[in-house]
């Protein structure tokens, strides 16, 4: 599915309402599959060559939940599971369809992971500073139990960061330690 400006990172939420008839039948299609589709940043106008308003990274995403409506749209849930790398699109399709790799995320070396989960539980207290107490509170409870830095980066850019070129930077990093500095300088105190 192609979003203008949307970024989704694995380990978070998108909500959807799917409206257009190519992405109704996408959707039917997902739903009778394996419930799996993947979102792709759309920039500028779609061309019917993907490859030239589409990165090359985007999030293949699970659908938690979906509800048809009495209008024939629906609203979902999409949770952002792996990152994937459109290796060929599909033209002609009915709706946008790639040939896609799976980019797992690894820190490496293991032994810096609690370093770096710890760098970034800090930098999550300054971004946490101006929300309300109980948001703060309910972060806190989501994070502490997150023990792996590419998990705790990708929570962290899907609440904290908007911007959606610096989300489509931080998606793009294989680098889950470049990802990590770049979050941490971020949010500086």
């Amino acid at each position: 599915m192609l979003l203008p400006d949307c970024v989704v990172f694995p380990h978070g939420g998108l909500p959807l309402r799917i409206f257009e008839p190519r992405y109704q039948q996408m959707l039917a299609d997902t739903l009778a599959g394996d419930c799996f589709f993947a979102i792709a940043r759309l920039i500028g106008d779609e061309s019917p060559d993907p490859t030239d308003c589409v990165p090359e990274i985007g999030t293949i995403g699970l659908i938690r939940a979906s509800r048809e409506m009495d209008d024939g749209t629906s609203n979902l849930l999409l949770h952002g599971v792996i990152r994937v790398r459109f290796k060929e699109w599909i033209l002609g399709a009915e709706y946008p369809t790639a040939r896609i790799e799976p980019l797992p995320s690894v820190f490496e070396p293991e032994s810096q992971a609690p370093a770096a989960v710890e760098a970034l539980k800090e930098a999550a207290e300054v971004a946490l500073s101006n929300f309300a107490p109980e948001v703060q509170v309910a972060f806190r409870a989501m994070c502490d139990p997150l023990d792996d830095p590419a998990i705790l980066c990708d929570v962290m850019a899907q609440q904290f960061i908007h911007d959606a070129d610096d989300r489509q930077t931080l998606l793009e990093m294989e680098s889950v330690p470049a990802r990590v500095a770049w979050i941490c300088r971020r949010f500086e105190p």
